[in-house]
């Protein structure tokens, strides 16, 4: 068994998760967790569908003027 753990150590985390969650939201719980496993899964996998170019702060969007943040101008002002 996997991680080193037998079946009576199952059937017991099972019946201890029946116990503290009860019999009727068992199927709801599984829900959600299985959800959640396949969100996480999609996640990971579109990572390079992230978009991290720097945009300007404090300039609206589309204005040629907008110095990027962070630029290293040592212009006099």
């Amino acid at each position: 068994m996997p991680f080193g753990i037998g079946m009576g150590e199952l059937v017991l985390i099972l019946v201890i998760v029946t116990v503290v969650f009860g019999a009727t939201k068992l199927p709801q719980l599984g829900d959600g967790l299985g959800r959640a496993i396949k969100n996480f899964k999609r996640s990971v996998g579109s990572l390079n569908e992230i978009d991290v170019t720097p945009r300007a702060t404090g300039a609206p969007e589309g204005d040629p003027k907008a110095k990027p943040t962070g630029s290293n101008d040592t212009s006099p002002k």
